[in-house]
């Protein structure tokens, strides 16, 4: 007599990846999760935000293991990306952009690193460009000053004291250690951490959530950690690239991170400065990067 199979066991780590028109970078992107799955049971959750280019549609076909969740509209990065993790059943959720791939280490091993740190709550990878380059995807929240001096200069003069600061330049990412903020662009969560603290804020149509949600976890005692156990390759900004209203997303989510969190007594009477500042930076990258 055949014995009865029980429920599939739950995963050890939910991959959660965002899409809007990703192309065939999306397919490359989830198939590399499962590839680089290692000895971690992994469930792929693809969100997708009314792409019109068939991505997801692929995407599932290709590894039909895929858990499709379909919006109607493009609901932005932070409010699909929750989303994906109020369906995930894994301790773990890690986050990756659709134009991203893992292409060294495994999961497996990944979750690894986050049983050494019980007390982390986001885990960021080491993520290069395609020509081999590091992305500075863990930083240091900054100061006004340094804040506003990176954004102006960093578009013209990448190796400013102030950007190089804030990227925390010189630093060997070859090695782990904690840090302020890494980059949701591929972060490993705590599960345990978002239920105490809360998932993205989605005041935040696109950018800077990733720095909220790592601030909130630090303030409420969690750890934010960086390690080169796990290596993504990003290209960066296939859906996003010279598109002018994402430059100004962009600085609308500096503000909401200052007034929510760097703006408190009397520094609250900076805030139509800065406000200002941020604006006037948006205009001045969307002329530098030629963006319609």
């Amino acid at each position: 007599m055949a014995r009865a199979e029980g429920p599939p066991a739950a995963p050890d780590v939910s991959v959660v990846v965002v899409n809007f028109n990703g192309g065939d970078d999306l397919t490359r992107c989830v198939r590399s999760v499962f590839d680089a799955a290692g000895d971690a049971r992994v469930e792929a959750i693809v969100v997708d935000n009314a792409s019109h280019d068939g991505s997801a549609d692929r995407a599932a076909a290709a590894c039909p293991q895929v858990r499709l969740v379909r919006n109607a509209t493009n609901r932005g990065f932070g409010a699909a990306a929750n989303q994906g993790m109020r369906a995930s059943r894994a301790p773990f959720v890690f986050l990756l952009n659709p134009d991203a791939t893992v292409a060294g280490g495994t999961l497996g091993g990944f979750l690894k690193v986050a049983a050494e740190h019980p007390q982390a709550g986001a885990i960021g990878s080491l993520t290069m460009y395609p020509d081999g380059s590091i992305y500075p995807s863990a930083r240091k929240v900054p100061s006004l000053v340094e804040g506003l001096m990176h954004s102006f200069l960093g578009p013209f003069v990448p190796t400013n004291r102030w950007s190089r600061s804030y990227e925390i330049a010189g630093w060997d990412r070859r090695s782990e250690r904690q840090v302020e903020w890494v980059s949701g662009s591929s972060m490993l969560l705590r599960a345990e951490a978002l239920r105490r603290v809360g998932l993205f804020d989605e005041g935040y149509f696109m950018y800077v959530e990733d720095v909220d949600l790592c601030t909130r976890m630090r303030r409420a005692g969690w750890e934010v950690w960086f390690s080169p156990e796990l290596e993504v390759e990003h290209i960066t900004g296939t859906a996003t690239r010279g598109k002018k209203r994402m430059t100004l997303e962009h600085s609308k989510s500096i503000y909401r991170y200052y007034v929510k969190h760097a703006s408190p007594g009397a520094l609250a009477l900076a805030r139509p400065f800065v406000w200002l500042a941020t604006r006037a930076r948006a205009r001045l990258v969307s002329w530098r990067r030629g963006e319609r």
